[in-house]
């Protein structure tokens, strides 16, 4: 049977990003975002709702993360859904849903109009555009992440 596990999310981080070093040297950043959506009722009356959402990233997109991202921050995230299950203190099973980031986008423009440096380039250029370029976030040194511990 085929299956598909993808998905996109575009929204605000609720928190600067948490990245932490495993004893291999990988780092592995920890963010909450918030996704919007907006309807109507029955009624007419218009209402929003907003999901919080946990995205782990990995290696070279974590310190990209870490650099340019932070509470506020608008980002556009493609990843897979995994299922965490583990055993409370007090004995009690626990779960939680969270996206593994696979790519994103940075959305909108620059905080303020300053330069920022091109994360994939010499680290004394400015860019002069009003936006700054998404680096590649293609990280293919991870193929399954199993074995990192949480």
């Amino acid at each position: 049977m085929a299956s598909l596990n993808k998905v996109y999310l575009m929204g605000n981080l609720t928190r600067d990003p948490d990245v932490r070093t495993t004893t291999t040297g990988l780092k592995i950043a920890k963010l909450g975002m918030a996704v919007n959506r907006k309807y109507r009722t029955r009624d007419n009356e218009q209402r929003d709702e907003t999901t919080f959402v946990d995205i782990d990233a990995f290696g070279q997109q974590a310190e990209v993360l870490e650099r340019y991202c932070n509470k506020g921050s608008p980002l556009f995230v493609e990843g897979r859904l995994r299922l965490d299950q583990w055993q409370s203190n007090t004995g009690e099973s626990r779960s939680k849903l969270t996206v593994v980031l696979e790519n994103f986008q940075f959305i909108g423009g620059r905080e303020g109009g300053q330069a920022q440096e091109n994360p994939g380039s010499n680290p004394s250029t400015a860019r002069p555009e009003a936006a700054p370029a998404a680096p590649s976030t293609s990280d293919n040194t991870i193929q399954d992440d199993d074995d990192i511990p949480f």
